[in-house]
């Protein structure tokens, strides 16, 4: 375990450096597939580092980047993801976000920070390894379709054995890690229907045709599916987060608009709603006399962590960061677009605990106030430098 040992000294050295990347990140965001200036100040600091890069991806937005060992051996990657949220930050801290309606609310401006400096860790530590090291760097995991598919489209994965990736979770106390093997975050798909009534007086209803009327049928039809129609063993959400119509107080609404999200883990059951959804609307278009226009999108897979991976993870973090660090946490019906690595290589996606007994730590993901203890980046840092020991140093 020398290399493990020497490298994890450095990640003491190269943490304040971690630090200052995380709040650059997070005192600039941009929002998923408008990553411009992100990108370009990534691949400056892997330059920095002697490290070359190239960008892939929707509009050149991706960058990846290899270190080659000393040695033939096995390739493995690290992925972070470095896109933003829609929301006004409401934190009163030097680094707050500079750009109005945007902030990392999620912690991705830590995942590429602490990626950044497993990088400055590993450059120097090339003639110790029997193989490949690939840095992923993503844009837009917030945003169906991602950004991961086109990364991967474009040869990503290429040559790669087995892929790693870590979020940092206020909902896990700091020093503890949670990576569960099989299906632990759901598939994601979105929908977008469209009604199309006829408008007219608000006193007279029987002239029109009242697309919110339809509307709020349908919101409750919906729920349905989940509650009458769906195996109760077997996850599902329906969720209905859009609901946009009329102008006046007394004016009826020709046309409404329901936007909402799908969430499953069974691939069986995740076209079943979308076959019920479809036949609820079509069914409702014919019993109100209105038109209808459904959009639905198939978002990320379900994410799905392999067995050993897992297994691999759960035995490093043990050693790495304590006996007592591993939590093996339910599944979730939050989704990741980490998934579609994981469709065409084995690894594991785990979460590492930002959380303390400080409050700016306790706040939800994409709350306004989200925060976590950046020591968590140490610990991120730490597990990839562990994984790497495992696979690629001969001990």
């Amino acid at each position: 375990m020398e290399m493990l040992l020497e490298a994890n000294q450095k990640v003491t050295h190269v943490f304040e450096q971690m630090v200052m990347w995380r709040r650059h990140l997070h005192e600039h965001p941009e929002l998923s597939f408008e990553e411009v200036e992100t990108p370009i100040y990534i691949e400056k600091q892997l330059r920095k580092l002697g490290i070359s890069a190239i960008t892939t991806g929707v509009g050149g937005r991706g960058i990846v980047a290899r270190i080659k060992g000393a040695k033939p051996g096995k390739t493995i990657a690290f992925r972070a993801d470095f896109d933003a949220l829609p929301i006004e930050e409401e934190n009163e801290v030097a680094y707050a976000s500079k750009i109005p309606g945007i902030m990392h609310a999620c912690g991705h401006d830590g995942h590429t920070a602490a990626l950044l400096g497993f990088a400055a860790i590993m450059k120097e530590q090339v003639d110790q390894l029997a193989g490949t090291i690939v840095l992923i760097f993503q844009h837009a995991e917030e945003l169906p379709p991602g950004g991961a598919r086109e990364m991967v489209a474009d040869g990503c994965l290429d040559g790669v054995d087995a892929i790693f990736g870590a979020h940092v979770s206020s909902h896990l106390p700091l020093g503890n890690v949670s990576c569960t093997p099989g299906a632990v975050m759901a598939a994601v798909d979105k929908f977008k229907i469209h009604i199309q009534g006829k408008g007219g007086h608000g006193a007279q209803p029987h002239t029109t045709l009242d697309s919110i009327v339809v509307g709020s049928q349908l919101v409750n039809e919906l729920q349905t599916i989940v509650s009458r129609r769906i195996d109760p063993m077997a996850p599902a959400v329906v969720t209905v987060g859009v609901f946009q119509a009329g102008t006046a107080f007394n004016v009826i609404a020709d046309t409404a608009t329901l936007e909402g999200t799908v969430r499953t883990f069974d691939p069986d059951v995740r076209q079943k709603v979308e076959e019920e959804m479809r036949s609820i609307v079509s069914g409702k278009e014919q019993s109100a006399h209105v038109s209808t226009k459904i959009d639905y999108l198939n978002g990320y897979p379900t994410l799905v962590n392999s067995e050993e991976e897992s297994k691999i993870v759960r035995q490093l973090a043990t050693e790495t960061l304590g006996e007592n660090s591993v939590i093996m946490a339910p599944p979730i019906l939050g989704g990741e677009d980490f998934a579609y690595y994981l469709t065409e290589k084995p690894g594991a996606f785990f979460h590492v605990g930002g959380r303390t007994e400080e409050e700016y730590t306790q706040f939800p993901h994409h709350h306004p106030r989200f925060d976590f203890d950046e020591k968590a980046l140490k610990n991120i840092t730490s597990l990839f430098l562990a994984l790497t020991n495992h696979y690629l140093v001969e001990n």
